[in-house]
């Protein structure tokens, strides 16, 4: 088992604000600083999912994602910026987020979730961040998540509206559960302002915090639906389909 360490006296300074949240405390922040989480994608929703875990004090973090920053980028992905404009997504992802937390441990990978890879990326943290555009790999994400017994968020944004669940295999929905067929429609290129973006992926951080620091109430079996073009929000109980071909054989 892994050695836990405990705060320093820089990092009790650091994360002043946030110890003093009565049901987190040292503990909790203890539990971020001993937790490994892996995002999917770093661009609109995963750039603000990882800047504020790292600002939270998330100890470890495993990054996927390929390609160059493109100039349609800058409206959203924050951790890109533009004199590095053609140049691997992935180095700028953690270069920003070192100049915010230098103790952080970053394995950045310049690949997205695919066949592959999915199951090496997975074993190594203790909770997912589902961030794709694309369902291929979200649905790899899950499966592998099941299969591993592995807390997986999901979020999702399309225009001015987000949706936002939490998974615990065995004892959630899955995302088989909510979507059994690939929507294939669906494209990685969609309308979306960088504010949405922003709202969804601050959504996401607190949730995989209170799951990682154990507080609070996550979305197991709720899901969060948000329209921002109206700012009507919504919550909904979910459920489990015993014949879901991913998770259906699970028990509690």
């Amino acid at each position: 088992m892994p050695t836990r360490t405990t705060l320093s006296e820089d990092e009790k300074a650091i994360y002043e604000w946030q110890l003093r949240v009565s049901d987190f405390g040292i503990e909790g922040q203890e539990r971020l600083k001993n937790s490994t989480v892996f995002i999917s994608r770093v661009g609109g929703l995963g750039s603000l999912v990882a800047y504020e875990l790292a600002a939270a004090g998330v100890g470890r973090m495993i990054l996927a994602h390929a390609g160059v920053i493109r100039p349609g980028d800058l409206n959203r992905q924050l951790l890109m910026t533009h004199d590095a404009l053609g140049t691997p997504r992935i180095d700028s992802a953690k270069k920003r987020l070192l100049e915010l937390n230098p103790r952080l441990e970053i394995e950045a990978v310049a690949e997205n979730v695919n066949a592959e890879n999915i199951s090496g990326l997975v074993a190594g943290a203790d909770l997912i961040i589902d961030c794709a555009p694309l369902f291929e790999e979200r649905f790899l994400m899950n499966r592998e998540a099941v299969a591993q017994k592995k807390r997986l968020v999901e979020c999702a944004m399309y225009d001015l509206e987000f949706q936002l669940t939490s998974i615990a295999p065995g004892k959630t929905p899955c995302l088989r559960c909510l979507v059994p067929h690939d929507p294939t429609a669906w494209k990685r290129d969609f309308p979306v302002f960088g504010a949405v973006s922003g709202t969804v992926g601050c959504l996401a951080a607190i949730e995989a915090i209170k799951i990682l620091s154990e507080f609070g109430q996550p979305l197991y079996g709720q899901l969060v639906r948000g329209d921002l073009r109206s700012m009507q929000f919504q919550k909904i109980n979910i459920h489990r389909n015993p014949s879901c071909p991913e998770c259906g054989f699970l028990t509690d």
